[in-house]
């Protein structure tokens, strides 16, 4: 299993936080999807590698930023 950690921009609230986790969790492989608001992180388990881009276009779909990639 492997674990990547990212941060991003605009999360303020539990919303944003469930908004994240269900736009994350539908990434192909993605296992699951823990979000930190306070920290503006969210990790991501899987079996193997994840499309960093994947990840990133859905953080965006959410309407928040992977920031720092």
């Amino acid at each position: 299993m492997s674990t990547t950690e990212y941060a991003v921009s605009g999360m303020t609230c539990d919303h944003c936080a469930r908004a994240v986790s269900a736009e994350v969790g539908a990434v192909p492989g993605v296992r699951g999807v823990s979000v930190d608001v306070a920290a503006g992180r969210v990790t991501v388990e899987a079996d193997g590698p994840v499309d960093a881009a994947a990840v990133a276009a859905a953080v965006e779909e959410a309407g928040y930023e992977v920031v720092g990639a």
